[in-house]
């Protein structure tokens, strides 16, 4: 990015796409009542993807699969990586990493939610938040939007950061 005005949008849709995954860490950890009630909180003995993996929700030819995956280790490896992906992207640190991360999990969501078929939940079948939230998660890593209002040039400078470059 060549311009001050373009980093400075880019990390404010870093600082977006950041919040995003923060947020969801956020309501689903202490139900605020958003997207999770409080009675199923993850402090409340909530399950946070095993609600999502065995709802309605998932629906399509993968439906199966992912009920199979639906553990209380899924539960924590979800809260861990929107958790992890929030607070890096926010940081501007390990963007390389969240971009994966972040892309992967999205994706998966994306196939869970079967957008192809008729009554879906998305109203595009190509295209809809998922999608979004992983391009914005690889354009935000590609063009280092963690220099600008983040950590990102003092994160690639760290010794382990310059001898292991996949977690620029």
């Amino acid at each position: 990015m060549t311009t001050a005005s373009g980093r400075r949008w880019l990390a404010v849709l870093r600082l977006a796409t950041g919040f995003i995954f923060f947020w969801a860490f956020l309501d689903k950890t202490f139900g605020l009542g958003y997207s999770t009630p409080p009675e199923r909180a993850w402090i409340s003995g909530g399950t946070p993807s095993q609600g999502f993996l065995n709802s309605d929700s998932v629906i399509g030819p993968l439906k199966p699969f992912f009920a199979s995956i639906a553990s209380p280790v899924s539960d924590v490896l979800f809260m861990v990586a929107m958790l992890a992906i929030g607070v890096a992207v926010l940081l501007g640190v390990g963007l390389r990493v969240s971009a994966v991360v972040g892309t992967i999990l999205m994706l998966a969501m994306y196939l869970a939610e079967w957008p192809f078929g008729a009554n879906a939940a998305s109203t595009n079948p190509l295209v809809d938040y998922h999608i979004i939230y992983a391009l914005a998660l690889i354009v935000i890593a590609v063009l280092a939007a963690g220099d600008t209002w983040g950590f990102g040039r003092q994160w690639r400078a760290l010794h382990i950061v310059q001898h292991n470059r996949w977690l620029v």
